[in-house]
């Protein structure tokens, strides 16, 4: 028996094996003529795990969704693709839309929409835990350069080119040993509001209401894991750039650094590939219960014979978030540096600027509105896609329809 209705990996999916887009049908199997009565999904907190319906039923072809009662939410789809009405009216009938998506395969502008409209719907939440999360990195970030971390190495423009490339090298390596510190404290941050982010996205999928406390407390029993599985899979990265430039640094002289570019190169290549392939794991860990092995292979087989299309929602996202990041970011540094004229000044005379408070508070400031809004965008993308492909390839869509109270839809249960 699964823990939950819909977020529980059922026992035979098409991702397990089965043709994708056959999942199991509406109807209920034969002598079980009766629905399932009503329950709460799992992510509710006024039902205990065993009152919640848990039972698949097997593949079958799919029958295309009814038209929800006036009330519960719905609303004609939007965008191409399956269940999209066409031009003058004609097509499938109207989807439910409970909460923030409409219950059926997604376009790309409505994964993007269902993230912002998640962050609207529970600003609240949203805007709680990621400014929270985000000014206390950014404090202790600040407090990390400030007085513990070495400044870095000054570069001496008289020296011969010899002397300053080491100091070059000197100074490049003190910056990136303290990005070790503040990456530790970025990561903490980090797993933190996925985990709670995750949870909302989820509600807000059934039209939900949701407080921090709720998100909180049905994510924490999963927070080792996910502790687990932040740390692991960029050690999974590095490892793979590791394999791919050793051949060369072991070389040596100039065929050692061609080695190492044509290694590089081809190490990012499959680091892209992982990143495409084990995008889903933190959803699937969080919502379906899922242990960390468990979780990655869950991801590779949502994300298999789909990865062009995810790398390119996940490209997408990257970017606006980087073109808002830019917008915000770019301005509160302009007014950091004029207001710092010690900084204004090193940048002017060509030496390594010393930042002083005024500099990193007004910094710290744009980095946790950049944050705040950012990054609850792009969990909230991960999400939609972790839910588009369960709908896509597992009729997710029937089990939270009936989750949300959704009428007209059937349950696979007695």
């Amino acid at each position: 028996m699964n823990e939950s209705p819909g977020w529980a990996s059922p026992g035979s999916a098409p991702s397990d094996g089965q043709e994708p887009g056959v999942p199991r049908p509406t109807e209920p199997p034969s002598g079980q003529g009766q629905a399932a009565p009503e329950v709460a999904p799992r992510w509710s907190s006024d039902q205990p795990p065993a009152a919640q319906w848990t039972q698949s039923a097997p593949p079958g072809p799919r029958a295309a969704p009814p038209q929800p009662a006036p009330g519960r939410g719905g609303g004609p789809a939007q965008g191409g693709g399956w269940g999209a009405p066409q031009p003058g009216g004609w097509g499938q009938p109207p989807v439910a839309k409970p909460g923030v998506i409409p219950l059926r395969p997604l376009g790309v502008g409505e994964i993007l929409d269902g993230a912002v409209s998640t962050m609207r719907a529970h600003w609240r939440t949203v805007l709680g835990v990621t400014i929270a999360v985000a000014a206390v990195v950014q404090l202790c970030s600040i407090l990390l350069q400030h007085f513990f971390l070495p400044k870095p190495a000054q570069i001496d423009q008289s020296a011969d080119s010899t002397e300053q490339l080491r100091q070059s090298l000197d100074s490049l390596r003190t910056s990136m040993l303290d990005l070790g510190p503040v990456s530790v404290i970025s990561l903490i941050g980090t797993i933190f509001t996925t985990a709670v982010l995750t949870i909302v996205v989820s509600r807000s999928v059934l039209g939900r209401p949701v407080t921090l406390s709720d998100a909180w407390g049905e994510a924490k029993p999963q927070l080792p894991r996910l502790v687990g599985l932040s740390l692991l899979l960029p050690l999974i990265y590095a490892a793979v750039v590791t394999i791919g430039i050793l051949p060369g640094l072991l070389t040596g002289g100039a065929a050692g650094a061609g080695l190492s570019v044509l290694g590089g190169l081809a190490a990012l290549v499959v680091g892209v590939w992982l990143w495409i392939r084990l995008s889903l794991a933190g959803p699937a860990l969080m919502l379906e219960r899922q242990g960390i092995p468990a979780a990655m292979r869950r991801s590779a087989k949502l994300v298999r014979g789909v990865w062009w299309r995810m790398f390119g929602i996940m490209l997408l996202t990257v970017l606006l978030s980087l073109i808002v990041s830019m917008i915000i970011s770019v301005p509160f540094n302009v007014i950091a540096i004029a207001a710092d004229g010690k900084s204004l000044g090193s940048l002017f005379s060509g030496s390594s600027p010393e930042f002083g408070w005024s500099y990193l508070i007004i910094s710290g400031i744009g980095a946790v509105i950049t944050t705040a809004l950012t990054y609850p965008f792009s969990a909230g993308v991960t999400v939609l896609l972790y839910v588009d492909q369960r709908i896509r390839r597992e009729a997710l869509d029937i089990d939270l329809a009936r989750s949300a109270g959704v009428s007209g839809y059937r349950t696979s249960g007695g």
